[in-house]
């Protein structure tokens, strides 16, 4: 797609949606797999659900991160038409966060904690958000592509920035607070109120 050329942006968005059903399908398959092992050992449901109980709940919470990271992107670009390729190879940065975070919530779920496993699982959560970022500020220069009304644009912007910021946050505390670990994350709950703030404060 060279120079300012754009083209529709349907094709992407599906792809996307795609890319994303995958992604939350794989969540899934560590759980299938200890399914099986279970089933050989002749263990009974709940000692399953005992020895499996870090998997489920990192499926659990990835899978609805996922899920928010999804509407997120759905919402923004139900108002695209048209992209170029700057905002495709974006969105392309985007998905690779998506596909990763799989990886990173096998680590957790099935490896003992340490500082290195949260850096790439709430690093990964913060990387998704910073590439939601650069392709809303994208957006909000480009509007051609769009016909989304810059107030929203903007106040999607606060939004990202906030919860990049409470991201970054959670990894700082998760890493020199080994007590608190992955409860850090409960910081993400302040996404919504600080975006009223500070989009009542503009």
């Amino acid at each position: 797609m060279p120079g300012d050329q754009t083209l529709p942006a349907e094709r992407l968005k599906a792809f996307a949606d795609a890319v994303v059903a995958i992604a939350m399908t794989l969540l899934i398959l560590p759980l299938m797999e200890s399914v099986g092992d279970a089933a050989a050992d002749g263990l009974a449901t709940i000692e399953w659900l005992n020895e499996n109980a870090g998997q489920l709940f990192s499926f659990a919470l990835s899978f609805l991160l996922i899920a928010n990271f999804w509407l997120t992107h759905h919402r923004l670009f139900a108002g695209i038409h048209r992209v170029t390729a700057g905002l495709l190879w974006l969105t392309i940065a985007w998905m690779f966060t998506i596909v990763w975070l799989p990886i990173a919530t096998a680590l957790l779920g099935q490896l003992e904690e340490d500082a290195g496993q949260k850096v790439l699982y709430i690093g990964t959560l913060a990387m998704t958000s910073l590439v939601m970022l650069l392709i809303r500020l994208y957006v909000l220069r480009h509007p051609a592509l769009h016909d989304i009304p810059r107030p929203r644009l903007r106040s999607g912007l606060v939004a990202d920035v906030v919860m990049l910021a409470l991201f970054l946050l959670a990894l700082a505390v998760a890493v020199l607070f080994p007590a608190v670990g992955y409860w850090a994350m409960f910081l993400l709950l302040l996404v919504a109120p600080l975006h009223r703030l500070l989009v009542r404060q503009e």
